[in-house]
C-alpha cells in the first residue's frame, strides 16, 4: 500500500510539473495570409497585443508624415500591425515600386527556370541574340543571365537608363566589376522571349494573380518597365518573400532560389543577392560609385534583414527573425541628398521603428 502511494504521488508531480511546463512554452503563433478573391480582408494585431510600446507610435507616424510618406505598413506574423496613409494618398491608390520592382524581376526570373524555359546560368543573347550590347561580341557572350541578378555585368553604369544597345557599352568583363546598372530590366526581355509571352502576360499569370495583387501594372517610364500597386499589394509580395517563395502553403517559387538571392552573390559587394539588398554584411558598396564602405548597410536594422529599395525611399523591409515585413512608399524623404535605392532615410527610420519594439 505504501508503495503504491509513492507511486500515484510520483505520477500526480510529474503530471503538475508537465503541465507547468506546457503551459509556460511560449505559443507559436501562425502565419496568415490574406485571401487572394479581391477583398479588403486581412487580419490585424494591435500593438498591446504584441506588447509593444505604444509611446512610440504617434513620433513615428509624426516622423513618416514629415519626410514626405504616403503610406506605410507593419506585417507580423503577416498580420497588420501599423497602416497608414499621409499626404493624401489611400489604400486604393497605386504608386510605383522603382528599383524595389527589381525583386518581382528577380522572383519571376527564377520561376521561368523552374518551368525549365531558362537558365541563368546561360548568357544573355542565348536568349535576345548577339547584339544586345555594343559590347565587342566576345565580351558581350561573357555576360549571363545571373550577372545582371548580381549587377556585375561589366557595363557602363554611368551612361543614364537607357538600356538601347547603343548604351550599354563595354567597361570590364563580366564578372569583375560591381555597379548598379538598369541594364536588369533585359531579363524581363529573356523571360518573354523564353516563356513565348509578353512580359506583362507571363509575370501577371505566375506571380500576381497567384497571390492577390490584383490591379497592379507594369508602366513604361523613360524606357524603363516601372511598377504600379496599392501598398497593400507590395505587403503581398513582401509576405511572400518573408515565407521564402510559399503563399498559404502553395510554392511559387522554389524557397532554395530565395535563400540564394537573400545571399551575397558575388565577391564584390557584399549586401547585394540576387537584386536585393543585404544587411549585417561587414562591407557594402552604393549605386553610382566605385567605393567600399566598412560596416553594415543599416546599423540600426536587425542583421538578417534584406530589402527591396527603390529611388524616392520605396521600402519593402523583410526581417525573418522577427517574422516581420515593413512596406514604405512616398516622395523622397531627404530632398537634398536624393539616392537610387539607399539613403539615410533607412537608418533614421529603423531608429524610430526600434522603439516601437526595443
Amino acid at each position: 500500500m505504501k508503495n503504491f502511494c509513492l507511486l500515484v504521488l510520483c505520477s500526480l508531480l510529474t503530471y503538475s510539473c508537465s503541465s507547468d511546463s506546457a503551459e509556460n512554452q511560449p505559443i507559436t503563433e501562425t502565419m496568415y495570409f490574406p485571401p487572394n478573391d479581391g477583398s479588403t480582408t486581412w487580419e490585424s494585431k494591435s500593438i498591446a497585443d504584441l506588447n509593444w510600446n505604444q509611446n512610440a507610435v504617434q513620433p513615428l507616424l509624426d516622423y513618416l508624415e514629415l519626410k514626405n510618406t504616403k503610406s506605410f505598413i507593419i506585417l507580423v506574423n503577416g498580420r497588420i500591425v501599423m497602416e497608414n496613409y499621409f499626404n493624401g494618398h489611400s489604400a486604393t491608390t497605386p504608386w510605383y515600386w522603382a528599383s524595389a520592382g527589381k525583386t518581382l524581376t528577380t522572383t519571376v526570373t527564377r520561376i521561368a527556370q523552374d518551368e525549365g524555359l531558362l537558365n541563368i546560368n546561360n548568357k544573355v543573347s542565348d536568349y535576345l541574340g548577339t547584339g544586345w550590347t555594343s559590347a565587342p561580341l566576345a565580351k558581350e557572350n561573357l555576360i549571363t543571365c545571373k550577372n545582371l541578378l548580381c549587377m556585375n555585368s561589366g557595363l557602363n553604369d554611368a551612361l543614364g537608363d537607357d538600356v538601347s544597345p547603343a548604351n550599354l557599352q563595354y567597361v570590364a568583363d563580366a564578372g569583375t566589376r560591381w555597379a548598379y546598372h538598369n541594364v536588369y530590366v533585359k531579363l524581363q526581355d529573356v523571360v518573354a522571349q523564353a516563356s513565348g509571352q509578353s512580359w506583362t502576360n507571363y509575370f501577371n499569370t505566375k506571380l500576381r494573380d497567384r497571390i492577390g495583387m490584383t490591379g497592379g501594372a507594369w508602366i513604361n517610364s523613360n524606357g524603363l518597365s516601372v511598377y504600379w500597386s496599392t501598398t497593400r499589394n507590395m505587403a503581398r509580395f513582401g509576405l511572400l518573400s518573408l515565407n521564402q517563395g510559399k503563399w498559404n502553403g502553395t510554392t511559387i517559387v522554389n524557397s532554395t532560389y530565395f535563400n540564394q538571392a537573400t545571399t551575397t552573390s558575388q565577391t564584390l559587394n557584399q549586401a547585394y543577392g540576387y537584386l536585393w539588398w543585404l544587411n549585417g554584411k561587414s562591407t557594402y558598396r552604393l549605386p553610382g560609385l566605385q567605393l567600399q564602405f566598412n560596416g553594415t548597410l543599416v546599423p540600426n536594422a536587425p542583421s538578417d534583414m534584406y530589402a527591396a529599395l527603390g529611388k524616392n525611399d520605396q521600402k519593402i523591409y523583410v526581417v525573418p527573425s522577427k517574422k516581420m515585413v515593413i512596406i514604405r512608399m512616398g516622395e523622397v524623404a531627404n530632398p537634398e541628398n536624393p539616392t537610387f535605392a539607399l539613403s539615410g532615410f533607412d537608418n533614421e527610420l529603423w531608429d524610430k521603428i526600434n522603439d516601437l519594439y526595443q
